[in-house]
């Protein structure tokens, strides 16, 4: 697997293009009741789902370096990941939409998008590719089963 970028700094850079967008593009900018209340709900959200699933790997004491998905000792299924193969990935995702809102320019939802996108095609698919090596009929049955997001 060749990896672009940690996905952390991924995050980062499309959390700096967000803010570069809102400064400088001239429409799109909203506020409503409540705004202050969701952002805070997701980024909540995200800390929980984000700290969970890396408890979660800490305790099958199984690698969380997305660098170096071969050395992924044991395919975690239970908890966060019956309903999501990518938690850690999907805090960062609600880590996005919260500053969008906090910036409060409606354009940004369009680079959360591309955040997912870039993930998907850069990280995840990858990942993926190396979990059907080591786990082939059982990382198969949990992909049937289980989501990429969400």
């Amino acid at each position: 697997m060749k990896l672009k970028m940690p996905p952390l700094i991924v995050a980062f850079l499309f959390a700096g293009l967000m803010f570069v967008l809102a400064k400088y593009l001239p429409v799109g900018n909203f506020d409503f009741f409540g705004r202050s209340y969701l952002m805070l709900t997701l980024c909540l959200l995200a800390l929980f789902i984000g700290l969970i699933s890396l408890v979660q790997f800490y305790r099958s004491r199984t690698t969380i370096n997305p660098s170096a998905p071969s050395k992924v000792s044991k395919l975690v299924t239970g908890g966060l990941y019956k309903y999501s193969r990518n938690p850690m990935y999907l805090a960062l995702l609600l880590l996005l939409l919260a500053w969008g809102l906090h910036l409060g320019n409606a354009f940004n939802t369009l680079l959360a998008a591309g955040f997912v996108y870039y993930m998907n095609i850069f990280q995840i698919i990858p990942e993926e590719e190396v979990l059907f090596q080591k786990f082939t009929k059982e990382y198969q049955k949990y992909c049937v089963l289980v989501r990429r997001w969400f």
